[in-house]
């Protein structure tokens, strides 16, 4: 006699492509805010990996407790146990390339490169995930799509202002092999969240990454700098910490409903909402970065009419 299956309740946020761009909008202004607000909690700390690392245990620790109360409540959001050798070694290298080795890279790369140049090569994740996405993904990206995606990498060159002297050093290669194997974890997470809920795949992402990130200071004898923190630094760990952990969850939840090219070029918006707080907060004049910035947001605006339409469409195609 057969077992019966426990049904779970649906997830509350409908599974649409719409309702993914939506997700994605959210994740963008979420990062924008994240950009502006670890500019000053940076600043806190002498070693920026052995903060990267105490905000992202805090971000893995939330994740999970989010992921314990959705199983608990039986939603569809909740624990998804992977059950073939795939999906084990898919959220494994999730960990591993998407949260403890390029963290790693950036850092020590920023550390090596000018800010201007990282910047720059980091926003070209858009186009690396676009070209994989259409390769491995078969996704479709019209000419609405490359216009977007020109528009989106044209205002963030503007943004950079002079990239006359960009040159591939080791800072620069360590820069580029992190937004490279960021736009990996995309793909594999993409193929993952087919099966796997989205917090089930951040868990994993988070925790494994963490573990990667703890062997390294441990290996290079820094791990000793967190439990130096001070009241006022474990402030801001514990707030950067909540806001990675709604950038996680949002991020993998649009990408879980809507294309992976277009959820990454809606997420670059996220210089317009960083560039706006600069203006409000400390009140940085923006008149220079216009051009730049009317650009990302107009190559974005494309690409959320151009997969909402295509959301309508497939909507009224007959059954």
């Amino acid at each position: 006699m057969r077992e019966p299956v426990e049904e779970r309740r649906p997830s509350w946020i409908p599974h649409t492509r719409a309702w993914g761009i939506g997700l994605a909008g959210a994740t963008a202004v979420i990062s924008g805010f994240a950009v502006f607000i670890n500019g000053y909690a940076v600043k806190q700390f002498d070693n920026s990996s052995a903060y990267t690392t105490a905000k992202n245990l805090v971000a893995a620790a939330c994740l999970g407790a989010l992921l314990a109360a959705a199983t608990a409540r039986r939603s569809e959001d909740g624990w998804t146990p992977p059950r073939t050798s795939v999906q084990k070694l898919g959220l494994l290298t999730v960990g591993v390339i998407g949260g403890g080795l390029p963290f790693l890279l950036f850092f020590e790369g920023l550390s090596r490169a000018t800010s201007t140049d990282a910047a720059f090569i980091h926003k070209t994740l858009v186009v690396w995930v676009g070209v994989l996405a259409v390769l491995f993904l078969r996704e479709r990206l019209g000419w609405p799509h490359v216009a977007a995606i020109g528009a989106i990498v044209a205002g963030q060159a503007l943004l950079a202002k002079d990239l006359s002297s960009l040159r591939l050093q080791s800072g620069e290669l360590m820069i580029l092999a992190a937004t490279l194997l960021w736009s990996v974890e995309i793909l594999v997470a993409k193929r993952l969240l087919s099966s796997l809920s989205p917090l089930t795949v951040g868990v994993s992402r988070m925790g494994i990454g963490v573990v990667v990130l703890v062997a390294w200071l441990a290996v290079t004898g820094e791990l000793g700098a967190i439990a130096g923190y001070r009241g006022s630094q474990w402030g801001w760990v514990l707030a950067t910490g909540v806001i990675l952990t709604a950038y996680v969850a949002t991020w993998y939840s649009a990408l879980a409903r809507a294309q992976a090219v277009d959820v990454t070029a809606v997420l670059v918006f996220g210089a317009v909402i960083t560039a706006a707080l600069d203006a409000a907060v400390r009140g940085v004049s923006v008149r220079a970065d216009l051009a730049g910035l009317a650009a990302i947001a107009a190559g974005t605006i494309v690409i959320v009419v151009v997969a909402v339409r295509s959301h309508e469409s497939s909507n009224r195609e007959p059954a």
